[in-house]
């Protein structure tokens, strides 16, 4: 009995000297981090400000009273989502909505990889050659567990989809995309158009906050899924304005590359949310490969967020480039909007104009007044700078359907414009003058706080 107690101390203490860290409580290491800004984003360093009008309420809303706040650290989009940046996430469900339809009908077939034909398009999973142990258990125990009975299936993302006609591999593959596209009959001017109700992006996501307050429950109970039409709505151009010839705008905003580098509009905030999550989803999968840490989540800014990065570190302005004038000293104006009672012109812009126009404020983000108004993610309550906290500020009711849009838009006047405006939309509303951009929080706190970056 003694040797095998010596036996286990020495291999004890030698494991212990192999850590070198000498049996001293030195935490455990996780891979290492590097914070990383992404593509396009702005870094906005955490600080206090006061929130509200500072000025006159010339609208007598008495919905946005002046109280101090402190926000922690975030990236920022530089620039509103643009029609090529949303038409990403669109492609991207287009093309996991026809590799689901080829890879079930592949399935119902028993059509397998290196077969040729709609088989190229099945399941991974049905070369079992190829499946690792987890991956076979997984599928064994999980996959089918849902609506459709193909819940956890991986689809094949490695061969590329045929657009073409002509070049269709068989009658399989040609009877799935014709159910991708609108009925014969409801073509015209020689033109087939997809079926964009079918792009739908389905997601998960948990509320914390009713975890958090809840007495009792289990966290599937917190676990909501989300099934999202993402093509944007393009009638709002025609709806929101009657007797109104915008038809060009309907019919060639969001998919001609004219538009491209144009803010995306006719996007709901149920809408907006899912593309935060898509966005997650996407640059992590990349990362997972690469075998490095799990960004934190894209999502849309809390309202006092926005409000902040809006004023660009200038204290109680009425603009973000300061105020309180629309113009600058050249009287040039200085934001899309629509300014002398009506003359959409005089600001050398009809609609909107790119997503990097105008001069940006002092923490380099473009458009934070003017061009499009911004969905953020708080519910609108006329009283709720009242009773919210003074420690990142946010009022979010998921029974409230009114969401906050800030920052004014191409058909604005000016008192919208304003930093510290508020209005609201509902949340399955889209409409021709809003849109959005995404935040992600900055994991660590070694940033200069109120110091806009150089």
């Amino acid at each position: 009995m003694k040797k095998v107690l010596m036996l286990f101390a020495c291999v004890a203490f030698l494991a212990s000297c192999g850590n070198g860290d000498r049996g001293q409580l030195v935490g455990a290491k996780g891979k290492r981090w590097h914070p990383e800004k992404p593509y396009g984003m702005t870094t906005v360093s955490g600080g206090s400000f006061i929130m509200g009008k500072s000025d006159d309420d010339i609208a007598a809303l008495k919905n946005a009273p002046t109280k101090t706040v402190t926000v922690r650290s975030f990236y920022m989009d530089e620039t509103e989502i643009t029609n090529s940046e949303y038409r990403q996430f669109v492609e991207w469900v287009r093309d996991s909505v026809v590799r689901m339809r080829l890879a079930i009908l592949a399935d119902e077939l028993g059509e397998t990889p290196g077969t040729g034909g709609i088989g190229e398009y099945a399941f991974l999973d049905q070369d079992p050659d190829n499946l690792t142990p987890y991956e076979q258990y997984m599928l064994d125990n999980y996959a089918g567990l849902g609506e459709t009975g193909y819940e956890g299936r991986k689809i094949n993302r490695e061969i590329d989809l045929i657009w073409e006609t002509e070049e269709y591999p068989d009658e399989y593959y040609v009877e799935v995309m014709d159910t991708m596209y609108l009925p014969q009959e409801e073509s015209y001017n020689g033109q087939r158009t997809m079926d964009v109700s079918k792009f739908e992006f389905q997601y998960t996501w948990m509320d914390i906050q009713a975890a958090a307050r809840a007495k009792k429950g289990k966290r599937s109970d917190f676990i909501k899924r989300e099934n999202v039409k993402i093509y944007p709505d393009t009638t709002v151009w025609i709806k929101d304005f009657s007797y109104s010839y915008n038809e060009p705008m309907h019919n060639d905003y969001f998919w001609h590359a004219a538009y491209d580098d144009y803010p995306v509009v006719g996007v709901s905030w149920q809408q907006a949310k899912a593309f935060c999550a898509w966005r997650t989803l996407e640059h992590n999968s990349y990362r997972k490969e690469k075998g490095q840490h799990f960004v934190n989540t894209y999502r849309l800014p809390t309202e006092a967020e926005w409000e902040y990065a809006a004023r660009g570190g200038i204290e109680s302005a009425s603009y973000p480039w300061g105020g309180p004038y629309t113009k600058n000293d050249r009287g040039c104006f200085m934001a899309n909007f629509k300014p002398l009672r009506g003359d959409y012109a005089a600001d050398q812009a009809l609609y909107t104009v790119e997503a990097k126009s105008f001069e940006p404020n002092d923490f380099n983000l473009y458009n934070m007044a003017g061009n499009v108004s911004e969905w953020v993610d708080s519910s609108y309550d006329p009283s709720s700078y009242e009773y919210s906290s003074s420690m990142n500020p946010n009022v979010n009711d998921v029974s409230n359907k009114r969401k906050v849009v800030r920052g004014g838009s191409w058909k604005d006047v000016s008192y919208f414009l304003q930093v510290s405006s508020r209005d609201y939309e509902y949340a399955d509303s889209a409409r021709s003058y809003i849109g959005f951009r995404t935040v992600q929080d900055y994991l660590g706190n070694d940033l200069d706080l109120n110091r806009p970056p150089q």
